[in-house]
């Protein structure tokens, strides 16, 4: 079968490997240059299973106010007339219930532990190298309030047979050095054994070598115009090129994704969450990460890549906007200095990225229900690096009507309209 995956990003590439292995001849169209130039370029590089985690939680609405207040906050709202944001942010707040942040989590970590395993037989099976690692992760906890509040993820991390740890602070020094001088900060953290990283923008590049290899025919710097659609099923893609017919098509385009599928009378919940991180380079390995960590104070990802640290984080509503505010760079500098300090930031890189949002915090992955030859694999916000390989096989394993390996009915976009 014919199937035209549309985006390059980990999502697309990811799926397009996963097709190809089904015997299906796989074209990828993107309007960059590459792979992996947008939301997968500079992430905080975690493969974080145990640590996927919706957004919205019950006493988020609190949080947040007081986050606003605050110089150093995790989240920035930029006053803005849009009604998607509007929809979007009232249906993140609906969400906030005890039962919808279990069943939330619940299926994010379904599939997030089943996207690890498969991340893991690929790179046996293809020998990648991407900075990788197999080191786990800390979620440090400054707070006695914080350190409390572990309870209600260990009970769901229990429940979904996650391996977990809750560390004292000695116990997070004993796993991370680098934080000695910094244990006075803390207070414990819940450690994540089970959890990996690397260099997502890496990881893309070279998997798309090996999906090349396997036949995938790559169409780099052709834009996607809009969609041919007949009643029930898609007819061709209108590119900057010229139509691209298929039998099948995949829509992978990340925060670009409601968009492009607004015109057929598709309404899909996702919303641009803007991200910020540094990649630093490292110049004192007794004061740097063995792995990741996440400051739960100011929501920041530190993790080792080789020689570089990448420090992201934060979450800002500003619509499309890619403006690099500096504002957020001393909030992702200060996090890191207070806690590690052992790169040269004068060198570092500052970059920013949109994640694909959904306001359940699970991604949008199956059918498209409308149209029989239209399918979906978007909406995985900070979760897509986390997420790729799980949801590129689970969506190859049903365009190719395979049973898939998890339960997946409610990953899909009929679960919106129920």
């Amino acid at each position: 079968m014919k199937v035209a995956v549309l985006g390059g990003g980990v999502i697309g590439v990811s799926s397009a490997w996963y097709l190809a292995r089904l015997g299906h001849e796989v074209t990828l169209i993107e309007r960059r240059p590459g792979v992996a130039l947008e939301t997968s370029f500079a992430n905080a590089g975690q493969v974080s299973p145990g640590y996927s985690t919706p957004w919205a939680a019950p006493g988020l609405p609190r949080k947040a106010i007081g986050w606003l207040l605050r110089k150093h906050s995790p989240l920035q709202i930029r006053p803005r007339f849009d009604i998607a944001m509007l929809r979007w942010t009232a249906a993140l707040l609906a969400n906030c219930t005890e039962a919808a942040y279990d069943r939330n989590k619940s299926r994010m970590l379904r599939l997030a532990e089943y996207s690890r395993d498969c991340l893991d037989d690929l790179r046996h099976e293809t020998g990648l190298a991407y900075d990788d690692g197999q080191k786990g992760l800390i979620q440090l906890f400054r707070t006695q309030g914080q350190l409390d509040h572990a309870a209600d993820d260990m009970r769901i991390l229990a429940e979904s047979g996650v391996a977990h740890e809750l560390l004292d602070r000695a116990g997070v020094v004993r796993h991370e050095p680098g934080l000695s001088h910094a244990a006075h900060r803390l207070m414990g953290g819940l450690r994540l054994p089970g959890d990996q990283s690397g260099d997502a923008h890496l990881f893309t590049r070279r998997l798309a070598q090996k999906a090349q290899e396997a036949g995938v025919a790559f169409r780099f710097g052709v834009g996607i115009e809009r969609l041919l659609h007949g009643p029930d099923r898609i007819e061709g893609v209108v590119t900057s090129e010229g139509t691209i017919t298929a039998d099948a098509y995949l829509a992978a385009t990340g925060v670009h994704t409601a968009r492009l599928l607004r015109p057929l009378g598709l309404r899909l919940p996702v919303y641009p969450v803007k991200g910020y991180s540094l990649t630093i380079p490292l110049t004192d390995e007794t004061r740097a990460p063995v792995s990741t960590v996440n400051d739960e104070t100011y929501k920041v990802a530190m993790t080792r890549l080789g020689d570089r640290i990448r420090v992201g984080g934060t979450a800002e509503l500003a619509g499309y906007d890619l403006t690099l505010r500096p504002a957020r760079r001393e909030t992702l500098e200060m996090s890191f200095n207070q806690l590690y300090g052992g790169g040269d930031l004068s060198r570092a890189t500052y970059w920013t990225g949109l994640r694909p949002n959904t306001p359940d915090g699970t991604p949008i992955v199956g059918s498209s229900g409308r149209y029989r030859n239209l399918w979906l694999n978007t909406g995985h916000g900070t979760l897509g690096w986390t997420m790729a390989c799980g949801s590129g096989r689970l969506i190859a394993d049903l365009i190719s009507d395979r049973r898939p390996n998890i339960a997946h009915e409610d990953l899909a976009l009929s679960r919106y309209a129920a």
